[in-house]
């Protein structure tokens, strides 16, 4: 019954709503709730309820559909119960004629879009139905978006053939998808502002220049045609000259960085890029995985990650160090929770070393939109002290962070 109800507060408002408009029009004034409001509830508290279905002649053609509900709903959260409880373990109380597939069909009828997303997700996440992601079919009518890429990434290993191929498919729309978003402030805030006073040699529609382009060819205007005749495009330069600095992104892939890790794959890949950027990627566990080459394309970079294992941070830390060539104009960026697996004072000498080599530490507790991150708190405030920047950030902060440093 708690997992109807905490995953139903759409159909609590819809009833809420119903109720509101029965005492407005004044077909329902007493106590007594519609049929249509106590079936709404029968659907939120599930078959433990005392009350089952109700069959009105007001409420005929409707019914079916409640029952249907009732059976999907029941479907999946009946898991939620043992034995103990009436329950089977495995789909629930009573026979059924549903499968994953009909499951999946039934529940895009019914619901609303919004509340098909919350049922997948938690069929995914807390009911471990798997075949949603290990049947191509069903796979590929998944919604591509970031929490199927999450579970996408988390059961990658039990997928093979042409569901691994559907299954990069999906990966690689969901991440473009995420890459045109953050692409073009990520350019504003690195590259910098334009400047009218300095003409570029990268001739892109952005940086072109209409109001001189037009001065400069009035003089090529033909009065016959009525048209003007460009034979020269005039486009702005940056103010940011093209310095080269280094970004060294080191990933900790542990099963709780899952969105930094996303995150963190898709900004590399953007910085890499970048005129004004060498960029490095790697990923650790208890090893270092260096993915700089694969910076192309971040479906490859993802489609390499291993979630869970150990964490050897010193080890990700030193290796780090070795891709340092000119310290002044390096930014090292660790993105972890801080929980180191091997003894931390190595931890901190290693970051201490960097520090005092002259590159710019940020290390990142999490990077994502959501802000919500759980770290080694004593260990994020004895970096502090010792001068790296330690912070939860979005994505477009770090880009315009990083764009503060190189200007």
């Amino acid at each position: 019954m708690e997992a109807n109800m905490n995953e139903a507060n759409w159909r609590t408002d819809e009833t809420r709503e119903t109720d509101e408009t029965s005492n407005q029009d004044g077909s329902n004034r007493g106590d007594q709730p519609s049929a249509e409001t106590l079936n709404r509830w029968r659907l939120i508290l599930g078959e433990s309820s005392e009350e089952g279905l109700c069959n009105t002649e007001q409420y005929t053609s409707s019914e079916f559909q409640y029952t249907e509900m009732d059976e999907i709903l029941g479907y999946l959260y009946n898991r939620e119960y043992g034995e103990e409880q009436g329950y089977r373990k495995e789909g629930g109380r009573g026979a059924s004629n549903l499968t994953v597939p009909k499951w999946l069909h039934k529940v895009r009828d019914l619901f609303p879009k919004p509340t098909v997303e919350i049922l997948e997700k938690q069929a995914l996440d807390r009911y471990g139905l798997t075949e949603l992601l290990t049947d191509k079919k069903l796979l590929e009518s998944l919604e591509p978006n970031m929490n199927l890429l999450k579970n996408i990434m988390q059961f990658k290993g039990r997928m093979k053939g042409e569901v691994l191929k559907s299954a990069k498919e999906i990966v690689r729309t969901v991440v473009e998808e995420l890459r045109s978003k953050l692409e073009s402030q990520t350019r504003a805030s690195i590259m910098g502002k334009r400047s009218r006073y300095t003409s570029s040699s990268v001739r892109s529609l952005r940086n072109l220049n209409f109001k001189r382009t037009i001065t400069k060819n009035l003089k090529n205007y033909d009065k016959n045609k009525r048209r003007f005749v460009i034979d020269r495009l005039y486009f702005d330069g940056n103010i940011q000259p093209h310095n080269k600095w280094n970004i060294i992104i080191g990933v900790d892939e542990s099963g709780s960085m899952l969105d930094s890790v996303i995150y963190s794959s898709v900004m590399a890949s953007i910085f890499y890029r970048l005129n004004a950027l060498r960029t490095k990627l790697f990923i650790f566990d208890t090893q270092v995985v260096d993915l700089s080459d694969r910076l192309e394309d971040p479906v490859d970079v993802l489609m390499n990650v291993q979630l869970g294992g150990g964490t050897h941070i010193t080890k990700a830390l030193r290796y780090g160090e070795t891709l340092i060539d000119n310290p002044g104009k390096t930014i090292f960026i660790l993105v972890s929770d801080l929980e180191e697996g091997y003894p931390i004072a190595q931890m901190y000498k290693a970051c201490k070393d960097i520090i005092d080599a002259g590159c710019k530490l940020l290390i990142l507790t999490a990077l994502d939109f959501n802000g919500d991150s759980v770290y080694n708190k004593h260990a994020a405030q004895t970096l502090t002290n010792m001068g790296a920047h330690v912070a939860a950030i979005t994505p477009n902060e770090l880009a315009d962070w990083i764009g503060e440093i190189i200007t």
